[in-house]
């Protein structure tokens, strides 16, 4: 697992302006808290946890430079550890609105107020959010009463529960399909349930799916997770047909996509239909000072992306600020 030690707390860090506060702790917050360090920028992270959905995944195949693949926990570890040996520091703590303070848009620096939680404040020249999403929730009976107790969104953390017993997957992409595999590996007996009657998941990890002989139940959805105290049954209905079955599971693992977190902007205009962050090729969000990278900007779900546009978004962050510093010198 990585480490939690590098934490900072709050207090001395809510006395001064920062020229970049980060919101976010996986790939993309970490990218722009390496760059921004290196750029000579002053510069804090609020995060509620390290490594996002990063930290969650078993093994990570398809980020460069590691041919046999990284657990997601390592590769969240090495970031972190390269993030403090730049003199960054992590304030564990939650955001619960920016506030856009003493702001001349087009002639001058803003100052942000970014409140937590915890009911700190910080306050920021300018911001780079990058949260991420949270995995989406089937919205079925059951789902909410069970959750820890049978129900999971997160293969790596609570798959050695269920060695030797029944559960079902729940979904039809990348993730689905990678931790089933995982949960087999490790002595799970898994089915998959897929509302589709294909797989959106990448060609290699249908073959490897394929290969490894996990029963799958196709166009068919989970309508509801029973049991008395823990998960003892799913009910499934076949979207073609509309027959309606139950099956006795142990566990119900969730992997049919993420939903953003951004209620905490949602105020100032930044988000769209679906609460994602648009930005442009910079990175830069409608609001003149708040950047945004990674899943919350609704892209290709995957680290490499959200590397690259944190380091996008902590680039147009210095150039930004060097504008303002311009100005005040002339």
């Amino acid at each position: 697992m990585f480490s939690l030690g590098g934490f900072s707390r709050g207090g001395e860090y809510e006395n001064k302006t920062w020229d970049v506060l980060i919101i976010g702790a996986g790939p993309a917050g970490f990218t722009a808290a390496i760059y921004a360090a290196r750029f000579g920028l002053e510069t804090l992270i609020l995060s509620k946890d390290l490594g996002g959905n990063m930290a969650l995944t078993d093994m990570i195949e398809n980020y460069p430079g590691f041919p046999e693949g990284i657990s997601g926990s390592e590769l969240t570890n090495r970031m972190h550890e390269q993030v403090k040996n730049l003199g960054v520091d992590i304030v564990f703590d939650e955001v619960a609105r920016i506030d856009p303070a003493e702001c001349a848009y087009y002639e001058g620096p803003c100052k942000f107020a970014v409140k937590t939680k915890n009911g700190k404040e910080y306050k920021a020249k300018t911001i780079i959010i990058a949260v991420g999403a949270a995995p989406r929730k089937l919205h079925v009976p059951g789902e909410e009463e069970f959750t820890g107790r049978g129900v999971s969104y997160c293969a790596t953390c609570d798959g050695p529960l269920f060695k030797g017993k029944k559960v079902v997957v729940v979904g039809g992409g990348n993730t689905a399909l990678q931790e089933a595999l995982y949960l087999k590996s490790i002595g799970v007996d898994v089915t998959l349930v897929h509302r589709r009657d294909q797989f959106r998941a990448d060609k290699i990890l249908q073959d490897r799916f394929k290969e490894s002989g996990i029963p799958a139940i196709l166009n068919t959805v989970v309508t509801e997770i029973k049991g008395d105290g823990k998960v003892e049954a799913v009910k499934l209905k076949n979207r073609v047909t509309g027959e309606e079955t139950e099956m006795p599971v142990d566990g119900v693992f969730i992997f049919i996509g993420y939903e953003p977190k951004t209620d905490f902007v949602k105020h100032l205009g930044i988000t769209d239909e679906y609460g994602y962050i648009p930005v442009d090729m910079h990175m830069r969000t409608k609001m003149k000072g708040i950047f945004a990278a990674g899943d919350i900007t609704n892209v290709f779900k995957q680290i490499a992306v959200a590397v690259g546009q944190g380091a996008i978004a902590a680039n147009s962050a210095k150039e930004l600020i060097d504008e303002w510093n311009s100005k005040v010198v002339e």
